[in-house]
């Protein structure tokens, strides 16, 4: 059987600010988390009281994707269940294995605009809250389906070729080596 690659994000009801910090990520909330699976071939949507359905299509897949979902999304899911994420699950972060690479983060933007050819994000987290404050869960559902095709793309781009490019902080392309 293939393995089952998981690509995975969320997008919160709150920002740090509204929670007292970046510490309790816990208390962000969930509005939508959108899932991968390459398995099944289809894209699953997730509100917060769906997460103990999100947790186990995490756990049995083989390998979890995102960028900056080990500390972030993780964080924000472990308000759900009493398992550590960060250590029960097999991940790449490709925005934490860029960062170990370069010395520095990177935006997904930045990586998908280089590597994709245009392909790039379509609205920020904030925008997200926005349209959790407004209702607007359909708006959420698909930001957060496409950066899940984002990172997807990005991540295939990177183990096909064997590197990934970004635009660096003078906006120049570079080129950067990845194994994945």
């Amino acid at each position: 059987m293939d393995k089952d690659i998981v690509y995975f994000d969320l997008e919160t009801r709150r920002t740090a600010a509204d929670v007292g910090g970046w510490n309790n990520k816990d208390k962000m909330g969930i509005s939508v988390a959108v899932t991968f699976s390459t398995r099944l071939n289809e894209y699953r949507i997730y509100t917060e009281d769906e997460s103990s359905l999100l947790i186990e299509q995490l756990r049995k897949a083989d390998l979890v994707v995102g960028f900056n979902h080990v500390s972030f999304d993780y964080g924000v899911l472990m308000a759900h269940t009493i398992l550590d994420l960060r250590e029960s699950l097999h991940s790449l972060d490709l925005m934490v294995d860029l960062e170990q690479k370069l010395g520095h983060r990177l935006k997904l933007d930045a990586v998908a605009t280089a590597s994709l050819g245009g392909l790039s994000k379509t609205a920020d987290g904030l925008d997200a809250i926005r349209w959790w404050q407004q209702g607007k869960l359909l708006e959420i559902a698909e930001y957060c389906c496409y950066d899940v095709k984002v990172t997807k793309c990005v991540h295939e781009y990177g183990v096909k070729h064997g590197y990934v490019k970004y635009i660096d902080r003078t906006r120049r392309e570079q080129k950067v080596e990845v194994n994945w």
